[in-house]
Order: C-alpha cells, then sequence, then structure tokens
C-alpha cells in the first residue's frame, strides 16, 4: 500500500472514527441502565451468551452489563478504537476475524481479558504500548469481563464494526 493510499486511509478512518464516537459517547451510565445502541445494535433484549474459551463453554451477559462493557469501552478505549477500528493500526481492527486471527486469540472472553490484562502486539512477540495495561486495581474482574463482553458481541453484531475499509 502506498503512502499515499496509507494517508488517505488514516484520514477516513479518523473521519469515520469521529462521526461514530457521536453514536458511542454516551452520558456516565446510571447503575442498570441500559444504553439504546446494546439493545439497537447488539440485539440484546434478553442475555445473550459469549464464548468464554476454545472448549466452546458460554456465558450470559444482560444488556445492563453490556451497557457498562459499552460506557467502560467509551471511556478508556475509544480514543484509539472507534467502531471497533484501531486508529494506530488499522490494519488489525476489533473484528472477529481479526481477533481470532491474533497470537493468542482474542476472540473469546477470556482470550481478550488476558488481553485487556497484559497487551501484546497482534504475534505476542512483545508488549504492546499502544495499548494499556488494566489491572485489576483499575478495573475489577467483572468490569474486564463486562468490557471484553461488550466488545465480542459488537464484532459479532453491530454493522460495520472492525472495518478496515469503506
Amino acid at each position: 500500500m502506498s503512502i499515499a493510499s496509507r494517508f488517505v486511509s488514516a484520514c477516513l478512518i479518523s473521519l469515520f472514527s469521529w462521526l461514530m464516537s457521536f453514536a458511542l459517547v454516551t452520558l456516565p451510565a446510571q447503575a442498570g441502565a441500559i444504553e439504546p445502541y446494546v439493545l439497537r445494535y447488539l440485539d440484546a433484549k434478553q442475555p445473550v451468551a459469549v464464548r468464554v474459551n476454545e472448549q466452546g463453554e458460554t456465558r450470559s451477559f444482560s444488556a445492563e452489563d453490556l451497557s457498562e462493557g459499552q460506557q467502560l469501552f467509551s471511556e478508556n478505549c475509544l480514543n484509539c478504537h472507534v467502531g471497533g477500528a484501531t486508529l494506530p493500526d488499522p490494519t488489525v481492527p476489533l473484528s472477529l476475524e481479526a481477533l481470532k486471527g491474533a497470537m493468542p486469540p482474542r476472540d473469546t472472553l477470556d482470550g481478550l481479558v488476558a488481553f485487556i490484562r497484559q497487551p501484546m502486539n497482534y504475534d505476542s512477540t512483545e508488549e504492546a504500548y499502544l495499548c494499556r495495561q488494566v489491572p485489576e486495581s483499575w478495573l475489577s474482574q467483572k468490569q474486564v469481563e463486562n468490557l471484553a463482553a461488550f466488545v465480542l458481541r459488537a464484532a459479532e453484531k453491530a454493522p460495520g464494526w472492525g472495518t478496515t475499509s469503506f
């Protein structure tokens, strides 16, 4: 890909990110509040099953859990990951395909939580310094699981989530 193409792609992703920020940024969540985005785009009117591990075990997350995950995503991840894109490296979005292709895979709750706690680059050869490490002193295990469940459900259901081209 030429430098000009990369520049145009980065500009388009930035514009898309700016536009999507209006769809994802919400007022601070009230306890038990359900975000309209979660109901409409994540189809979470009823609890949804999220794959926990490679053995196929699942765990149910309520609309409230996913709303908390969306709020945490908006507060902590949105600067680099608007609409599932990855602004510092647009070739590695938060799509299920890209999450599954990482080493180790991040397309399960356990895999994504492990990454959030200790970010590594895509092939796990070194620490990922562009993504912040999230210790339990910052976010509880439940909060990180809700955040990861939001990302995985968005990757599965939300239109345009994790798009690399426009």
